[in-house]
């Protein structure tokens, strides 16, 4: 969903955040439709997890306005708090619970009605593949199957917004696709907002919307597409049978400068796909193969940061990730 195209899930203008004479965040604004996926982006020290702990009360901006659905984070706190949910990159369930006892502990917590409760907790048990384990004590579930479960206690008291930090760090790929499948699922679901960190490019990909904070200012902010499009041209790779001829040819013929890497030659085009067969035609020399790769979102945070988005990735690691059960 587009921002602005409905409700607002998030609605941050100006805001500051001070640590003494260190400016971590430095005026940034942010707009968040409900309903959108939105991926907050940014190598360590940027400002990002000072940003989510404002948007989540956790912290109070030094200046600038933070409305997170429809309420204020400074005169209404416990409002803020009853819209989010929130899944932590370590996991913080209990261990000597089983799966229910977790989620009727969190509920509690947020004071829900006892009346509707076992429905909703077979509800989200039922939402994340996790009904026949119900009963069994967490510290038995494999890493997959604890995220999947944090992300059912988040949805639990039906928020408008799920804040997700790196929610899928030490899983397997097949384990990472089957909890976004879940996730996709509870959005069209729930209606629920998904706001996420992520060094999966993959994972950003999929989102609606994504903003790059640095430095703490949000440097960019779009749709994928168009991150990628401010980057401009494509890649294109050769091998030769002589790569300095080539190279020769393409800067005298063509106008463009190539790179010689391991692999043969790269030079950047406009249009890559449609650029190739001139260039094989006119290069004099016997291509061998050719490759076009566009811009891609780590080219995106290359240009806007200095660095590649998995230059920053914490560790993967962790016992039991690899079971998608």
């Amino acid at each position: 969903m587009p921002a602005g195209s409905g409700p607002t899930a998030i609605h941050a203008r100006g805001v500051t955040k001070t640590y003494g004479h260190v400016r971590a965040v430095r005026g940034i604004d942010l707009t968040v439709a409900q309903g959108e996926t939105f991926g907050f982006l940014g190598p360590n020290g940027a400002g990002k997890s000072t940003t989510i702990a404002m948007l989540c009360t956790l912290a109070t901006p030094t200046a600038g306005h933070i409305e997170i659905a429809g309420h204020d984070t400074r005169r209404e706190p416990h409002e803020v708090r009853r819209a989010i949910g929130l899944v932590f990159q370590e996991t913080t369930l209990d261990g000597d619970l089983t799966a229910a006892e977790n989620l009727r502990f969190h509920a509690d917590l947020y004071d829900m009605p006892t009346a509707s409760l076992p429905a909703r907790v077979d509800a989200m048990l039922g939402l994340v593949g996790l009904t026949e384990r119900r009963g069994s004590l967490v510290r038995t579930f494999s890493g997959g199957m604890r995220r999947r479960l944090e992300i059912a206690r988040g949805l639990l008291h039906r928020p408008r917004l799920l804040f997700l930090d790196e929610p899928t760090i030490g899983l397997d790929p097949q384990t990472r696709a089957h909890l976004w499948t879940y996730l996709s699922e509870i959005r069209a679901r729930e209606d629920t907002t998904i706001f996420l960190t992520t060094h999966y490019l993959e994972e950003a990909e999929t989102c609606d919307r994504i903003a790059i904070i640095d430095g703490g200012r949000i440097v960019a902010q779009g749709t994928p597409a168009e991150l990628k499009s401010v980057v401009g041209a494509d890649r294109i790779e050769l091998r030769t049978e002589d790569d300095t001829a080539a190279a020769q040819a393409l800067r005298t013929r063509f106008g463009l400068e190539a790179t010689a890497f391991p692999g043969g030659l790269r030079v950047r085009a406009e249009d890559g796909a449609r650029a190739v067969p001139a260039l094989c035609a006119g290069l004099g020399v016997l291509v061998q193969e050719v490759t076009v790769i566009r811009p891609t979102l780590d080219d995106v945070f290359l240009h806007h940061t200095g660095r590649g988005l998995r230059d920053d990735a914490p560790p993967r690691g962790g016992d039991g990730a690899g079971d998608p059960r």
